[in-house]
């Protein structure tokens, strides 16, 4: 399998057996049945579960398809996240996260500064990160950023931590597998949210870390056993399910993106216009080399004049959900401001395109303005 989409309808699926489903449905169970040894691929609940394992195995194959690539998957993005930096970093130990990141990371801060462990901050923009290297255990990269959008070189971080023998983290979620490879580009891990883009229905809480080493792969394994974020065997259906149609939602939703984008260079309300698609952005010429053509995500963000204005705009949309996620087949946006833990003016737009056709959606953001501007 070469292409993205057919590697996505069919990546975890069993051997075709006659009268039974091509995906198999969830493996609801605590424990199986465990003659003699505990030995086997599945002996308990907080384990492992074969619903699991086909879908670890599935997002392996898009998250490295040309080398073997270790797949856990995990109650939520956050509990990927905490999986990774919990299970690799020691008291003593630094780490380098984005000050531009995922609202919870000044949380996880909070954490692992509680443990002892040192924790840096720099921007995602410039590769801003390489100055906070040395002596550091793990660097934390997140890109395209969430929701400022910025683009940092993901090879050229890689390299500069292993140098200085730092393993390297890579935030997915909102380039998602077929928009950024980040193992392919020399990440240690691709860790994401699964809520989003991924399973793309809104309908699921999951989150996931991709290695291709097998021991750190055992590490971040045992810590989802020790705490006990295990995804459930429903939630992980519903994701391997909805990746039979990730390559055509993010065809739509990369394009609707880009459209929406473009139209909004010329609103004079509009300042701050980030997309890594638009020609324009500052990050475009990055994110050209290191995300693949035409997939820049579905995320589009813009500043307001303010508060009022932003919320008048969002009460005007028809098409649009306002709504905190990303990704989903369904349009969404939201004040950004609204939540106080992201360093955005009050009148900041995080806007999520969904699969409608770009000219409706479009037309409406427009004329939102229109009756914004009008108030």
């Amino acid at each position: 399998m070469t292409g993205d989409g057919t590697r996505a309808v069919r990546a975890g699926l069993p051997e075709p057996e006659a009268h039974e489903p091509a995906l198999p449905g969830p493996v609801f169970a605590a424990h199986y049945h465990l003659p003699g040894d505990a030995v086997g691929p599945y002996t308990y609940g907080r384990d492992a579960n074969p619903t699991w394992t086909r879908l670890e195995e599935a997002i392996g194959a898009l998250e490295s398809p040309d080398e073997s690539a270790h797949t856990i998957a995990f109650a939520s993005g956050m509990a990927a996240i905490s999986a990774v930096l919990f299970s690799q970093l020691r008291s003593g130990d630094a780490v380098v996260l984005p000050s531009d990141g995922y609202q919870l990371l000044p949380a996880a801060r909070t954490r692992l500064e509680s443990y002892g462990i040192e924790v840096r901050t720099a921007p995602t923009a410039h590769d801003a990160q390489l100055d906070a290297l040395d002596g550091a255990r793990l660097l934390w990269i997140e890109t395209p950023s969430n929701p400022g959008l910025d683009v940092c070189d993901i090879r050229r971080l890689a390299e500069a931590a292993h140098h200085r023998g730092a393993l390297v983290a890579v935030d997915n979620t909102l380039a998602t597998p077929l928009g950024q490879r980040p193992l392919d580009l020399g990440a240690d891990f691709s860790v994401a949210s699964g809520t989003k883009a991924l399973t793309g229905h809104g309908d699921v809480l999951l989150g996931y870390a991709s290695t291709r080493d097998a021991a750190l792969a055992d590490s971040v394994r045992l810590w989802r056993k020790t705490v006990g974020a295990i995804p459930g065997p429903m939630e992980s259906w519903l994701a391997h399910r909805s990746l039979a149609t990730l390559a055509l939602r993010v065809r739509q939703q990369s394009a609707g993106a880009l459209a929406l984008a473009t139209a909004l260079t010329d609103r004079p309300e509009v300042t701050g216009l980030r997309h890594p698609g638009l020609p324009s952005d500052p990050s475009h010429q990055l994110a050209t080399r290191q995300m693949r053509p035409g997939r820049f995500g579905s995320v589009v963000s813009f500043v307001l004049p303010d508060k009022p204005f932003a919320e008048r705009f969002l009460a005007a949309l028809t098409l649009v959900d306002e709504a905190t996620s990303f990704g989903g087949v369904r349009s969404s946006a939201e004040r950004r401001g609204r939540w106080g833990g992201d360093a955005v003016p009050e009148g900041f737009i995080r806007f999520s395109v969904g699969v409608e056709e770009p000219e409706d959606l479009v037309a409406d953001v427009l004329r939102a303005l229109d009756v914004a501007t009008r108030a």
